[in-house]
């Protein structure tokens, strides 16, 4: 029987070796034919296929397969009221109603009104912003704000290790729940693939809601590699807000000796942004708690705010249920819009064809384009197609930087001193379409010029990366950059 079984295997994999090659046409007949892909992504994985039939088939199982789905993430119960203050800010912009405190920002309306039509996000204007640019003081600061919680604590985040600072946040967490405040705790199951289900079950035991986005199959088995939801957002009683590059983990302030000083941007929002982040989790959480926040009205309640802020705010958000890639759509504005600056931080700089080509305009009509990257790789494929992409803006004269005062993990873009936008989404195409992100579109000098100001400190800790030295770079580093550039729409 063992015999027979055994002599079947070999038959199968000897006709599949015979035939490899019509099994390759028939997956690539797939990709092209039955699923409605970027040309660039589609000829990625023909090469993959190609060089790796085998490997690249499981790889595309793995990470290509489309899970799009039209409109995942519903609002039905407050749909009427957000439309109503769409349509409302959009006819005040159409009668040249709406008015910006600072004159100069009046030019970056269309981009107001895009926001407004393809994302519904409404512009609030009395917000406060705080600027972290470093770990500890963020996760003080996030501590104290959920000490003084009085209703609840929603907390979403894409990465948590069970370490020391998540015990820190654990111990208010409970202690909160105990005190009557409702505490969720939302989780990405790729990103926390390390965390044991212990961990939950023993804030669940405390009175604390967990979601898991995404789940797992058969344990740790995990099919959606892309469809991440890289969000970070935490809304504490409708009121504070915090979003931005940070996780929870002993690597985000500083404790890792792989990675040194963590360098990343994060802010925290007093005002009416607050509610559009508090829609943001209970979106995503109604979708993976199969739950419906919305009918909890104290959720939506307008808090009294402490602070009286004056910075105008659009919170924005994409991902692969959106009808267009919103996010990456306001980089390309804003690059088009801009006058005299482009600033952009990015962990991963892998562009598409649209933003390339815009910020190669831009270095090349003047404008002072500046790019920051860090030093060195936590994923050795992205870093070198990374830097791949950073020898194009070079050539065309962008100043461009490698952080070298340990990791550089701020997403952040700032035109002409007046706009910013930063939040989750990197500056790669993964941001842009496979993964959940949300960011803040900021229409403030004051605020983007703080956040232009901790760019030209980090200057002084970074290494320019002039031409002459990026032509000097070995053969190893550009055999490297090549192969890495080649699988760029698929990392």
């Amino acid at each position: 029987m063992l015999h027979t079984v055994t002599e079947g295997i070999g038959t199968v994999y000897w006709w599949i070796l015979d035939h490899l090659f019509l099994i390759n046409i028939i997956f690539a007949l797939l990709i092209i034919f039955f699923q409605r892909r970027n040309p660039t992504t589609v000829w990625a994985w023909l090469l993959l296929l190609y060089f790796i039939p085998v490997l690249g088939f499981v790889l595309y199982l793995v990470l290509g397969q489309n899970f799009r789905k039209d409109r995942m993430f519903k609002m039905k119960e407050i749909e009427g009221e957000i439309k109503y203050a769409v349509r409302r800010q959009e006819e005040s912009i159409y009668r040249k109603k709406l008015r910006l405190r600072d004159p100069e920002l009046e030019r970056f309306k269309s981009l107001i009104l895009y926001n407004l039509n393809e994302g519904e996000a409404v512009l609030t204007d009395n917000n406060d912003i705080r600027i972290y640019t470093d770990g500890r003081e963020k996760f003080n600061a996030l501590l104290t704000e959920m000490e003084h919680a009085r209703n609840y604590i929603h907390l979403q985040y894409y990465i948590i290790r069970n370490d020391e600072l998540w015990q820190e946040i654990e111990e208010v967490l409970v202690r909160k729940a105990r005190q009557g405040v409702e505490v969720r705790v939302l989780f990405d199951s790729m990103g926390c693939r390390g965390m044991r289900n212990s961990v939950w079950m023993r804030l669940e035991k405390a009175g604390i809601e967990v979601a898991e986005f995404f789940p797992a199959i058969f344990g740790q088995l995990q099919l959606r590699v892309n469809y991440r939801n890289h969000r970070k957002i935490v809304v504490i009683d409708g009121r504070i807000g915090f979003v931005g590059g940070f996780n929870i983990g002993r690597e985000y302030v500083g404790k890792d000796k792989k990675f040194g000083y963590w360098r990343d941007t994060h802010i925290c929002i007093e005002g009416s942004a607050v509610t559009s982040l508090a829609v943001r989790f209970v979106l995503d959480w109604n979708y993976a708690a199969k739950e419906n926040l919305f009918l909890e009205d104290r959720i939506f309640e307008i808090p009294t705010y402490i602070r009286n802020g004056r910075d105008p705010i659009q919170i924005i958000s994409s991902g692969p249920d959106s009808r267009s890639q919103e996010i990456r759509d306001n980089y390309l504005r804003l690059i088009h819009m801009a006058r005299k600056s482009i600033y952009i931080q990015t962990p991963y700089f892998i562009p598409d064809d649209d933003i390339a080509d815009a910020l190669v305009i831009a270095a090349k009509s003047g404008i002072d384009v500046r790019i920051m990257i860090p030093c060195k790789p936590d994923h050795p494929f992205v870093y070198w197609a990374t830097y791949s992409y950073l020898g194009e803006m070079i050539e065309a004269g962008a100043r461009c930087y490698t952080y070298d005062n340990g990791f550089l993990h701020a997403k952040c873009m700032c035109v002409d001193g007046l706009v910013s936008c930063m939040g989750t989404a990197n500056m790669d195409i993964r941001s842009f379409s496979l993964n959940f992100e949300v960011n803040a579109v900021i229409y403030s000098a004051r605020t983007t010029e703080k956040l232009m100001e901790a760019f030209e400190n980090d200057i002084t800790k970074s290494t320019l990366v002039t031409r002459k030295k990026y032509e000097q770079r070995n053969l190893l580093i550009r055999i490297k950059e090549q192969f890495c550039r080649l699988l760029s729409p698929v990392l």
